[in-house]
């Protein structure tokens, strides 16, 4: 028994010199890592928003796919018909600390019409329908202060479908990056560079560098 007491001591000296120095107990709040987060966007064609998005700091993937419909993985020539429910949208993470939610959502509502109902150009469905699909509560109130902000630019009522996000399906793979494989292409010169253009001029300063 005499040698268990000095031996407790030792080991509560240890113990303390160790947490004192810091080797031993790791600073959790140094080691705290902020999550991704998920915003999901129909505004059109998803060529168009997915060059939008992809090329904003803070962004790390915009992909194209489809949301909002009844019928489990559905393909483009289906999504097409309109009779899916499917809206084409591109699903964007994105670090909170890098861009926050409330500028995406500026970004959204300039880069496109989202006046027309299930229309953006000459493109006409529902699966070309503004809305916004959001993947957490706090996300919902954010995304309807944003519309109501931006509703001043715009002489018509904005007709964005602001709803909790459902199935995502990735759309196929030559729908991914297709700007920047086919900058050239008559669509992309016609459509999708003026869009762009506009883009980088109104919001230089969250471009990736």
């Amino acid at each position: 028994m005499g040698v268990v007491k000095p031996m407790a001591a030792l080991l509560s000296f240890i113990f303390l010199f160790s947490g004192c120095t810091g080797q031993s107990q790791p600073n959790l709040s140094s080691m705290e890592t902020t999550a991704e987060e998920t915003i999901t966007l129909g505004a059109g064609c998803f060529w168009c928003v997915e060059a939008v998005f992809e090329s904003i700091q803070g962004v790390s993937s915009a992909t194209s796919g489809y949301m909002g419909g009844h019928i489990k993985n559905p393909g483009y020539r289906e999504v097409c018909t309109g009779r899916t429910g499917h809206a084409e949208v591109v699903q964007v993470k994105y670090n909170p600390l890098e861009v926050g939610l409330d500028v995406l959502l500026d970004v959204f509502f300039t880069t496109h019409d989202p006046t027309t109902l299930n229309r953006q150009g000459a493109d006409v469905g529902s699966q070309y329908r503004s809305a916004i699909f959001f993947h957490a509560p706090e996300q919902g109130p954010i995304a309807q202060r944003a519309l109501d902000r931006n509703q001043a630019a715009y002489t018509q009522p904005i007709v964005t479908e602001i709803t909790e996000a459902s199935d995502f399906y990735k759309a196929e793979d030559y729908h991914q990056a297709y700007f920047e494989l086919n900058g050239e292409a008559p669509y992309c010169q016609a459509i999708i560079v003026p869009k762009i253009q506009k883009f980088r001029s109104t919001f230089e300063g969250i471009l990736k560098h």
